[in-house]
């Protein structure tokens, strides 16, 4: 199956889990900004939770089917229509060849979305993963995002995928976005760099998204973090959501494609729930943040695993209304 692209949207990419395992030769994982959507979305059509599919920033895509699928949008809600009529974030719906899909643009919840693919995206598996790194033209659709007259293909889909239409995600699953809830940190591997006035200001103030904020890192602008160390250090592993403090002050918090080593201190360690409610942050917006212990990070994945397997059971159990 394939789908032809009629407009990009302003950044539209294919996305997996990620390339793991590469980083000790200087490559970085690329995964989705908001794995859990991604995940969420698959179960709901039966794919496999590894299944490639889109990630749309904001607003603008326009894609044509040429055959039929079942498709789900999850993640923000961006105001899908199909053939112009609105169609419901978190619902599986199925599509006829020549139907179009569109995203409008956001709602308010969030900036990123999934449109998920039964039988997921088929691209070249590059280095154990189809995730995109544009800034190296790595995997995904030609190691670059979707441009207009793009066909995009699809890997076949399980038996009985048509199944899934009209299955939806209950609310109590779907990842939840309060704006004004503190993200959760772990204290970084160089927090003793910092004087205990400037961990209170990172994790007492408000920082806002700044526009230079993209897959690589969010940078924030904010009080300026006081320091008892210099900023620079011999350079280290970058792990997901690693919070940097360059010398200027202010905390830059690593997102999906950051570098795989750095070379600034790092105070906090953004855990990965957190990180994806960040990445759903458009500039301007303020966020602040809460440390936590490993054992209550540990908690909230644990959490997500477990509705995440229920939703699964869920989804088993169900049957659709129309024909198959």
């Amino acid at each position: 199956m394939s789908f032809l692209v009629e407009k990009p949207g302003m950044l539209t990419i294919v996305q997996d889990l990620g390339r793991w395992g590469h980083q000790l030769r200087g490559v970085t994982v690329s995964a989705p900004m908001d794995q859990f959507s991604l995940r969420i979305g698959n179960v709901m059509l039966g794919n496999g939770e590894n299944d490639a599919a889109l990630e749309t920033t904001l607003l603008g895509l326009r894609i044509v089917m040429r055959e039929e699928r079942c498709v789900v949008l999850a993640g923000a809600d961006l105001c899908m229509t199909i053939d112009g009529s609105p169609a419901a974030a978190w619902l599986v719906h199925r599509v006829a060849p020549g139907s179009r899909i569109s995203i409008g643009g956001p709602s308010g919840d969030g900036v990123r979305s999934y449109l998920c693919f039964s039988g997921g995206i088929d691209v070249p598996v590059v280095m154990g993963s189809r995730s995109t790194y544009t800034r190296a033209s790595l995997g995904g659709f030609g190691g670059r995002a979707l441009k207009s007259g793009d066909v995009v293909y699809t890997c076949d889909p399980k038996p009985l995928w048509r199944r899934a239409e009209g299955f939806s995600c209950p609310p109590e699953f779907r990842p939840t976005r309060h704006r004004g809830d503190p993200l959760e940190a772990l204290d970084g591997p160089q927090a003793d760099a910092f004087t205990e006035r400037g961990i209170a200001t990172f994790y007492g103030e408000r920082y806002t998204v700044t526009n230079e904020a993209d897959r690589m890192g969010y940078r924030l602008d904010g009080p300026e973090i006081e320091r008892c160390k210099s900023p620079d250090i011999v350079s280290d592993g970058i792990a997901p959501g690693a919070v940097q403090v360059p010398g200027h002050g202010r905390p830059i918090v690593m997102m999906s494609d950051r570098q795989t080593t750095g070379g600034y201190t790092k105070i906090a360690v953004v855990g990965t729930w957190s990180a994806a409610q960040l990445a759903q942050r458009m500039p301007g917006e303020t966020v602040r943040f809460r440390r936590v212990t490993e054992r209550e990070a540990t908690a909230r994945l644990q959490k997500f695993e477990d509705d995440l397997s229920a939703l699964d059971a869920l989804r088993a159990t169900y049957r659709s209304r129309g024909k198959f």
